[in-house]
């Protein structure tokens, strides 16, 4: 439904002005300027004609059809001039006009206003408040937009929220001299929708990158739906703001404030395939790489280099992000021995020392090419003054263009005394970076996309052995008791309900109750204050541990008391389970998308060392496992210096039963397993604490 949108045969500016400044006029000097191939028609019942093209009074009074009009007048007149080119049978509107939703109540009634109406003329809407878009192609050459930046034509499409953001964009990867396909700011996307572009790229054949800049997603379902099928096409680049930004809800758990940083992009990107960026320029030097090479096999690197400096670098960049460099077969070496300089070096790195010929450039490609042992190929290349460079710069390109696997270059050369060496590289598509950690991350960038891509996809899991009618009714329960905070044994009997293990508590308001209740589940003990305002019970001095007879857990008590003044104060009584490994397992509502699932080092070190991941429900069995190794303890888990490892098959049975125990119950908020002691055959939840909605 875009087609016409993004390739109009007709454009008309309502608002178009003789005024230099205004966006009327820069919208159609851009369209003239830009070489569009259609037909341009300014409207304004004032001007003759504007940047050399017949002016006309309305839209109604054009001569020929219009697929595209935009409306550059105040806010307050949008109405009219949609209604105008209702009647006259416009397709698509693009309301640069600011003064909508983003002004108030009034705004977004007017917003709401427009959208009515255009869908009773059947136009499609995008924006209000946006720059418009912008197609590169030679055939079309529509700018139907007011920023400056004129785009060769490319494979690179953008699409941005912030308009301010995709300027940068469009203007960095022009900088870069990377060719754009199509451009695209949606502002407040009151009808035409991110994911709607989103897909319109993701069938485009000359599309082969897509930069995407969100500030939010109106419709997260449709979002995950879009980009899911988008990112198993072609690669996703993508970045939100507000990535460090904690919200401003109040939480009462370790996983609510931690995934109230913004952690909920990045999971949703990675759960559909998109590759997250922090980093505008990494970003768009990552798109130079995708819009002209392969996506590699695995993470194994095939290094050619002249000189060694850069090549120690580039190395350290790659391990550091998690590439191989990985030794080559007896034949490769046998072949490059043959073919290089006795004192070039012929294992991986290969050096073909600066003197290398182009010849020489070329075996050690072909080399690289052909051995199985290798993913893609990192250049190093200096021009040096005694060699033919533009030679060598062919055969880099001839090999590129076979697209057997992708290469990158840190090039590294005075570009205006080597022009011509620069032209036949950037011909051949040839992604080259001043720097070798640049290039670097850009390889990396290729790869990360390549393991995103290559997952191992499987549905979650559904346990058959919960009872979730006794879950459902334990909810309701405190729900209907106008409680949002259960108790530390409601929540121990909802995890029981789903087969989490939990070890034993009771409740007591005195000490009588206490020293029977450590009796029934035998000692040695803890005792815990409880409360509904306790959040964080170790730093009021909230937990005894070791209780080993009555009388210490009187003796618990009475200190607590003096430590803790809460009016609702009570005890908790658990069993004590010394040793093992502290883990957190979490899960925080995020609106429109499900839950959070958290699960990291736990106890006190959960905000200490921040060790902690996340995935959006539901979690399947391969992702809780990589939840599992992502995280910087994993070794510990796993067995560290003679240390014994725990039951990590456990733990992600866990993970996945917590998934399913807040997807099947939306009303839970937040939830903190914290800590879970895990075990060499067991993982055992001490302390849990869940938040229901009101």
């Amino acid at each position: 439904m875009l087609e016409t949108l993004f390739n109009p045969r007709s454009v008309a500016i309502i608002g178009a002005s003789q005024k230099a400044l205004s966006i009327g006029n820069v919208i159609t000097a851009n369209l003239v300027k830009y070489g569009y191939t259609g037909a341009i028609y300014p409207v304004n019942p004032k001007a003759d004609e504007i940047c050399g093209q017949p002016c006309y009074p309305s839209v109604l009074a054009i001569p020929g059809g219009v697929d595209v009009a935009h409306i550059c007048i105040p806010a307050r007149f949008t109405l009219d001039a949609l209604e105008e080119c209702g009647k006259k049978g416009v397709q698509h509107l693009i309301i640069n006009s600011a003064g909508f939703r983003e002004t108030g109540a009034a705004g977004r009634e007017l917003e709401n206003r427009v959208v009515e109406r255009a869908r009773f003329y059947g136009m499609r809407v995008v924006g209000p408040n946006c720059q418009g878009i912008t197609t590169a192609d030679p055939a079309v050459r529509a700018y139907c937009n007011f920023t400056f930046t004129y785009p060769e034509d490319g494979h690179v499409s953008i699409v941005a929220q912030s308009g301010g953001v995709g300027a940068l964009f469009m203007q960095a990867i022009h900088d870069l001299g990377i060719g754009m396909r199509y451009y695209a700011s949606t502002g407040n996307a009151c009808d035409v929708s991110i994911p709607e572009i989103l897909r319109f790229y993701g069938d485009d054949e000359k599309t082969r990158a897509i930069i995407l800049y969100a500030e939010g997603f109106t419709d997260p379902a449709e979002f995950m739906d879009a980009a899911r099928e988008v990112a198993a096409k072609k690669p996703v680049l993508g970045m939100r703001s507000g990535r460090t930004v904690a919200g401003a809800k109040a939480v009462v758990s370790h996983t609510g404030g931690l995934a109230g940083s913004g952690r909920s992009t990045e999971v949703l990107f990675r759960k559909t395939g998109i590759l997250s960026f922090h980093n505008v320029e990494e970003m768009c030097q990552a798109a130079m790489a995708f819009a002209s090479q392969p996506i590699p096999g695995g993470n194994r690197v095939g290094l050619i280099t002249d000189t060694g400096g850069p090549a120690v670098i580039a190395t350290d960049e790659l391990c550091d992000a998690g590439l191989e460099i990985p030794g080559i077969s007896e034949k490769a070496i046998s072949v490059l021995r043959e073919k290089l300089y006795p004192e070039a070096s012929v294992n991986n790195p290969v050096d073909v020392l600066a003197t290398g010929t182009a010849e020489q450039y070329r075996a050690a490609l072909d080399v690289l090419m052909d051995e199985p042992g290798i993913d893609s190929v990192y250049i190093n290349y200096v021009t040096p003054l005694f060699i033919d460079n533009e030679a060598v710069a062919r055969e880099i390109a001839t090999v590129s263009r076979m697209r057997k696997k992708p290469i990158v270059c840190n090039y590294m050369t005075d570009k205006p005394q080597w022009k011509a060496t620069t032209a036949i590289l950037k011909k051949g598509g040839i992604p080259c970076y001043d720097y070798p950690e640049t290039a670097a991350r850009a390889l990396a960038a290729l790869t990360r996309y390549a393991a995103l891509r290559g997952r191992k996809m499987e549905p979650p899991v559904q346990f058959n052995d919960v009872d979730r009618a006794r879950a459902a009714a334990q909810l309701q329960e405190v729900h209907e008791q106008g409680r949002v905070l259960l108790t530390s044994c409601e929540a121990a009997c909802l995890l029981q309900c789903y087969r989490i293990p939990v070890a034993p508590v009771r409740i007591a308001a005195h000490a009588d109750g206490a020293a029977a209740a450590a009796e029934q589940i035998g000692y040695p003990v803890v005792v815990k204050a409880e409360a509904a305002e306790i959040v964080h019970k170790t730093e009021l001095g909230g937990v005894v541990l070791n209780c080993t007879d009555e009388y210490a857990v009187r003796d618990a008590m009475s200190g607590l008391q003096e430590r803790i003044s809460a009016a609702d104060l009570k005890f908790a009584i658990q069993q004590y389970l010394p040793g093992g490994r502290e883990i957190v397992i979490g899960a925080s509502e995020e609106k429109g998308l499900g839950h959070l699932i958290m699960f990291g080092a736990g106890g006190i070190q959960v905000e200490l060392l921040g060790d902690v991941v996340f995935e959006l429900t539901p979690v399947s069995g391969p992702e809780a496992q990589h939840m599992l190794e992502s995280v910087k303890s994993y070794p510990l888990l796993t067995g560290f210096r003679g240390a014994p490892g725990v039951d990590t098959g456990r733990i992600v049975e866990i993970i996945q039963r917590v998934s399913q125990l807040v997807t099947d119950f939306p009303m839970i908020k937040e939830m903190d397993l914290n800590p879970v002691i895990a075990f060499k055959h067991e993982a055992v939840t001490i302390d849990a604490r869940v938040v229901i909605h009101k």
